[in-house]
């Protein structure tokens, strides 16, 4: 089995399926990353990669650290800008997407919720759903989105689209493993009641364990599956 997890900013793979993850690798399948946008440049004022340099840098490491720490076989960093892929045209992000799942050709692909309050996620969300058009001969055969705090929740109601789970991954032997890769994605997370905190993350996994009789759990939303 291989499974492709498509997040838009590094940080957001461990948040929304970071256990899961760890729990497929060590069940044998082959779990890859991509993380589609570089994650620092829109704390200012103009995108400028040379500034930020040093975050850029950091924060890759952190990313090869954190699917150390998970087993992930691959983690690859493409470089879209932060917070701004609305910028892009859609049809550029559908071809990288369409790239890696033709170089990995993973039977599961899993990514953002479509509703999230962050751009870059809702635009990931739709160019993996256009990538994994179910044609004759495709690999993927089943889609997950997964949630990330301080985004899936931060939305308005009114969009009209929220994240209501039908799936969930019992990770109560995982969440250590999770804890320690967003560890090493320290200077994203935040401090208590922040909701991108360790112990909100912690007790999201609680929360969504309890709704199944488990210890912890992560959760998403089938969008598709081709048996």
């Amino acid at each position: 089995m291989k499974i492709l997890s498509i997040a838009a900013h590094p940080d957001d793979e461990v948040l929304g399926c970071g256990g899961a993850m760890a729990k497929w690798s060590s069940d044998g399948a082959e779990v890859h990353s991509l993380i589609m946008a570089e994650g620092a440049t829109s704390r200012d004022k103009s995108r400028d990669r040379e500034s930020r340099k040093a975050d850029l840098t950091h924060l890759a490491q952190a990313s090869q650290k954190a699917g150390d720490i998970l087993g992930i076989a691959s983690v690859r960093l493409l470089s879209y800008p932060d917070n701004r892929m609305d910028s892009v045209d859609l049809l550029e992000v559908v071809k990288s997407v369409e790239e890696q799942i033709e170089k990995i050709k993973p039977e599961v692909v899993v990514t953002h919720h479509s509703a999230d309050l962050n751009i870059d996620h809702q635009v990931i969300h739709e160019a993996v759903m256009t990538a994994c058009r179910p044609q004759p001969g495709h690999s993927v055969k089943r889609i997950l989105s997964f949630e990330v705090p301080s985004s899936t929740e931060w939305q308005s109601p009114k969009f009209g689209n929220s994240f209501i789970p039908n799936w969930f991954e019992d990770i109560t032997g995982m969440l250590e493993l999770k804890i320690s890769a967003l560890e090493a994605y320290e200077s994203e997370m935040r401090e208590w009641p922040h909701a991108r905190s360790i112990k909100a993350v912690e007790h999201l996994a609680h929360w969504r364990g309890a709704s199944i009789g488990r210890e912890a759990a992560e959760a998403f939303i089938l969008e598709r599956a081709i048996n």
